[in-house]
């Protein structure tokens, strides 16, 4: 009865019921539907093949099929969905929903005879990778020219063809992927994914422990290279030269006072005292030097003292020996002395070296040191007399300057 104009189906089934040897049925290409009336469709007992394909039946002609029937076609209708519990085909050994819209496989728990499925040509992105599990009696599965999308839950259905030993029919030409456009027209069997880029437990352990490595590298690094301490005093200079700069009229700034800042350990403060301040503040030229001792301002903290004592004097002077290496103080001074000289371009530094100070002996944080150290000449205080007068000379020639 194909081609023809029928519309009904439950008319098509009461039509049916009283023929008693009534095997196989071909209704394709009419214009039947069913609404899902609560009225009960009545089949032919005998009924085994039913042919309902290229007709306009959606989901619910699931609610109207013959009880016996084991080969059905309902390929090219309108069917989106095989609801489950609504029909309970036992002997349906044959399926074809090709040509539908279709999402997913459908389950077999109204079917449980069934080993042949046709599926092609529905609108299935990612189908199921369970579906051999709940249908174990199949035999071959046809789900070919669907638009699948190749991603990580489709991962698990590729497998699934290794594992069902050949049930997929058509494969591999008929299973291509759709989605996304970069993989359009890539077989599924040509289609991997690793396991880190699908597992997203296995991923977020990962991320996480590189980040604690990377933490763990960011941190010892801070620690070997002192940046802690680096960030900490160049805020403090930053704190310390803002507020100079709202202390200071626009148009004026920082006024020299002194024609050396002196930085030392407290260890040589006996040399510092008994031979480089008298002989620098005594004698012809008479020479400005800045010691904390005696100039640093009450109420302000030692280390805005120590910057706006380096921001007033011409040069900064620093006696280095072990002792200075290991004063944390003279560490403070040297980097903001050092500080100025890159802000400013200028030749600020002079370095006098009392004692061989052995690298070893240097410590990490102190690398300013050993690079200035490397690259500028300091003066050497010389053991024998007959050269110290040399020495204050070269001294006195690198600060003389006329102060305002």
């Amino acid at each position: 009865l194909q081609k023809n104009k029928f519309e009904s189906l439950w008319k098509v089934s009461f039509m049916t019921s009283r023929m008693k040897s009534l095997k196989y049925l071909d209704m394709s290409n009419n214009l039947l539907r069913h609404d899902g009336a609560a009225v009960q469709c009545l089949w032919a007992e005998s009924l085994s093949e039913l042919d309902l394909s290229s007709n306009q039946l959606a989901d619910a002609v699931f609610e109207c099929l013959p009880v016996n029937v084991k080969k059905l076609s309902l390929q090219n209708n309108q069917i989106s969905n095989v609801p489950r519990g609504m029909v309970e085909l036992k002997s349906l050994e044959e399926l074809n929903l090709a040509s539908n819209r279709l999402a997913d496989l459908p389950g077999c728990s109204g079917f449980t005879s069934l080993q042949f499925l046709n599926i092609e040509m529905n609108l299935i992105l990612t189908p199921s990778a369970d579906f051999f599990q709940s249908c174990p009696r199949v035999r071959e599965l046809q789900a070919g020219h669907n638009p699948f999308k190749c991603s990580c839950e489709l991962q698990a259905f590729i497998g699934l063809e290794r594992q069902s030993g050949g049930k997929l029919f058509g494969w591999s030409a008929a299973y291509v992927c759709e989605y996304p456009e970069g993989l359009r027209g890539t077989e599924l069997k040509d289609f991997h994914l690793s396991q880190l880029a699908c597992n997203t437990t296995l991923l977020l352990v990962t991320a996480l422990l590189l980040t604690l490595v990377l933490v763990a590298v960011v941190a010892f690094l801070c620690i070997y290279l002192d940046v802690p301490w680096y960030v900490r005093m160049t805020w403090q200079w930053t704190q310390t030269k803002r507020r100079a700069w709202h202390d200071l009229p626009a148009d004026q700034g920082p006024v020299l006072q002194f024609h050396a800042f002196i930085s030392y350990s407290e260890r040589d403060s006996v040399w510092v005292k008994n031979e480089l301040i008298p002989n620098l503040e005594k004698g012809e030229g008479c020479v400005q030097l800045c010691q904390h001792e005696r100039n640093f301002i009450p109420g302000k903290s030692i280390v805005e003292n120590i910057i706006n004592c380096i921001e007033k004097s011409y040069k900064s002077i620093f006696v280095l020996s072990p002792n200075f290496v290991q004063s944390e103080w003279c560490h403070y001074e040297l980097y903001f002395a050092h500080h100025k000289l890159f802000s400013e371009n200028s030749n600020s530094l002079i370095l006098i070296l009392l004692e061989p100070i052995p690298p070893y002996l240097i410590p990490a944080r102190y690398h300013k040191l050993k690079a200035l150290m490397a690259k500028r000449t300091y003066l050497e205080w010389p053991k024998e007399r007959s050269k110290r007068a040399l020495f204050w000379a070269n001294l006195r020639a690198a600060i003389s300057i006329n102060l305002p």
